[in-house]
């Protein structure tokens, strides 16, 4: 692991060509996988198991496509520092993910929002940025202090807070459920789910397009990731309480299922198709079974690869027309067909369908809630067809209708083609590989 860190480090510092460093880095990440075992240590505190595996390789994967959208687009300036921030960025999400004390992945999951806000503020589009920037923070840092508090009172009783130890937390009732809520709020502001969910349309509204992949793409995971790892230990304490939030994050999605069929700001919707997504994952980590845990994973990790290139593909529009406007932007295809087949393959993705892993990930997780509970089939059921229904307007509304006078037209470059399939492919060949 030690290896690893020295490896992102020389990267970060520019030892090397930058896409031969993360070539390399990728490459040691295969490599390393190949160990098969279900926990890999090594020296200072770090680990490897098949979740911080799979999220580590698309933490890099993810800022890398990043790194390809921002430092080959000619209105992005102070380019040397995007590329620090984003370095610094990828550096904190890979210790994040491979840490073991919960403790110091506590000042890292929070750490991560500071290169975060440094690209909304820096890079982004608007004056309304800085408003969006502070939302964020307040949101989820606030939202988090009571988790350091159960973290350092538990560290303060003896208790061993590490992710190599799976312990159980034995106490009252009510103590219980405070100790639950404190451990949960932090990672379902950050992941978000509907009523504490507002931050992040204005995120991503004032984001730019890097800002944008990185925020869907890897930080909206921590929050998944932090969910799976304290489960087992404080799960146990949320009785009914744990029902009642299951509840909540159904009857969420269902609810930002119905504003994406009114929205009109195409970066509004896809944030919002997030908070959807998101509402699926909470479910299934809050089975507590191999089917919820397989089903969370691989719908972050779908999630994660289709909203990336939703935004980006989204950027390449925004260029020809100059608006997120979906009375402005419809009709593109009459100019650009081949935008119609990037954004239909990508829609079709975020609608779950073949062979998407989405699919295979809203699959596992439909049939682990219905055998937890039958009443539940109705709720999934509606579920699905917004989902469905709000990936269909989003295709619809962008690449049909009759042609507004704004459009300024142009053509694809390579590198956009490149961007899209290195977003597609793996979202859709991942299924045929025994990687998840």
């Amino acid at each position: 692991m030690m290896s690893l860190m020295w490896m992102l480090g020389v990267v970060i510092v520019g030892g090397v060509s930058y896409f031969e460093g993360l070539f390399y880095v990728l490459l040691y990440v295969f490599m390393l996988y190949k160990h098969d075992m279900s926990w890999f240590c090594g020296y200072g505190g770090f680990m490897f198991d098949s979740l911080s595996y799979v999220l580590v390789l698309l933490s890099i994967w993810i800022t890398m496509l990043m790194i390809m959208v921002m430092m080959y687009d000619d209105s992005v300036y102070y380019k040397g520092k995007l590329l620090l921030c984003m370095n610094v960025l990828m550096g904190m999400l890979v210790v994040t993910f491979s840490i073991v004390d919960y403790i110091i992945f506590y000042l890292f999951f929070e750490m991560c929002l500071v290169p975060t806000f440094v690209l909304i503020i820096g890079w982004g589009y608007q004056s309304e940025r800085v408003n969006a920037g502070m939302y964020m923070m307040l949101y989820t840092v606030f939202a988090s202090l009571p988790l350091l508090c159960l973290l350092v009172f538990l560290d303060y009783c003896g208790c061993v807070v590490s992710m190599y130890l799976t312990f159980k937390v034995s106490m009252g009732v009510m103590v219980g459920y405070v100790m639950f809520g404190f451990c949960f709020l932090a990672f379902m502001v950050k992941l978000p789910v509907y009523v504490v969910h507002l931050w992040l349309p204005k995120a991503h509204v004032e984001a730019p397009v890097g800002g944008s992949m990185i925020l869907a793409g890897l930080l909206l995971k921590l929050g998944g990731y932090g969910m799976i790892r304290v489960v087992n230990v404080v799960g146990s304490l949320g009785g009914e309480l744990l029902v009642s939030m299951f509840c909540w994050c159904m009857y969420g999605g269902l609810m930002v299922g119905v504003l994406c069929m009114r929205q009109v700001d195409v970066k509004c919707l896809i944030a919002l198709s997030s908070v959807a997504h998101m509402s699926m994952v909470v479910g299934c980590v809050f089975l507590q079974s191999v089917w919820g845990y397989n089903s969370s994973l691989m719908v972050m990790v779908g999630h994660g690869l289709c909203s990336s290139g939703l935004f980006c593909v989204i950027n390449m529009v925004y260029k020809f027309v100059g608006s997120r406007s979906m009375s402005v932007m419809k009709g593109i295809c009459l100019i650009i067909p081949a935008m119609s087949l990037l954004w239909f393959l990508l829609c079709s993705s975020n609608m779950s369908a073949p062979p998407s892993l989405n699919l295979l990930g809203e699959m596992n997780g439909i049939l682990g809630i219905i055998n937890w509970s039958n009443i539940f089939c109705y709720i999934l059921f509606w579920l699905v067809f917004f989902s469905a229904g709000y990936s269909l307007y989003l295709y619809l509304g962008v690449c049909h209708g009759s042609m507004s006078s704004v459009v300024l037209g142009g053509s694809l470059c390579l590198n956009d083609y490149v961007v899209f399939l290195m977003h597609w492919l793996p979202l859709n060949i991942i299924i045929f590989v025994d990687l998840i």
